[in-house]
């Protein structure tokens, strides 16, 4: 038991968008004192997970190899879970039933959107767009296969993210790591300190590092960690 919300460190949990993980999250945090639960969504996004859409609106302004990868993740969250973004709507849900404040860290969606465009390169434009049309058909043994394979060495899937696609996983990992860090800083200066951060397993080394830098202590929980747990549930809420 921590004294006060200042030595208390920020949880980060890793998760999958499109692997159902809500059980072994609800197991991990029962039992916890929370005075606060974070997610790696923005106010559009959330929305539109709330009423069972993966995406926010505006579609018709979204290039289309980004709409190829939204398809492929419905369908793989369809065919592996309980369907994309399951796990944020289950800590949402935990929020709500526990009677805690949820916070919304990420970018908005727009404007993520909008950096990712402006700095893709022509060759990552080509790359995303066939690996879109390519990820359509792959079934979904292979993406289990490769969930276990970056559960064993997500480092290594990491650099090679960074080589292939530099502008992409500086806009989607370490621009909006910084930002959300920013967020969770913010809202620990306001009180709030004992905060479970659910975020995808790819943010949490660079979150990690961004919380340090600004003197938080951090307990990280990796996706293969929390796949680990088990997939009973508990149903109390965190201690106070």
């Amino acid at each position: 038991m921590y004294a006060s919300t200042t030595e208390s460190p920020v949880l980060l949990v890793g998760t999958a968008h499109v692997v159902d993980v809500s059980a072994p999250l609800r197991r991990l945090l029962t039992g916890r004192s929370l005075n606060g639960i974070a997610i790696e969504l923005d106010a559009e996004r959330l929305q539109a997970l709330l009423r069972s859409g993966p995406e926010g609106g505006g579609r018709e302004n979204v290039p289309l190899f980004l709409r190829l990868w939204s398809v492929i993740q419905r369908r793989l969250g369809d065919e592996l879970g309980a369907g994309a973004g399951a796990e944020m709507k289950a800590a949402a849900f935990l929020a709500r039933d526990w009677d805690l404040p949820l916070f919304l860290i990420d970018d908005p969606i727009r404007e993520t959107i909008g950096r990712l465009l402006r700095s893709l390169s022509f060759r990552e434009r080509v790359t995303l767009l066939l690996g879109g049309f390519v990820g359509l058909f792959v079934p979904t043994r292979v993406v289990r296969r490769q969930v276990d394979e970056y559960n064993e060495d997500p480092g290594e899937l990491l650099e090679a993210m960074r080589s292939q696609f530099p502008s992409v996983t500086r806009v989607l990992l370490d621009e909006r790591n910084e930002h959300m860090a920013d967020r969770l800083a913010g809202f620990r200066r306001k009180g709030f300190g004992r905060v479970a951060a659910v975020v995808g397993d790819a943010h949490v080394p660079g979150l990690k590092s961004a919380l340090e830098r600004r003197g938080i202590p951090v307990e990280a929980v990796r996706l293969a960690q929390l796949s680990a747990t088990g997939s009973s549930a508990g149903s109390s809420p965190p201690a106070a």
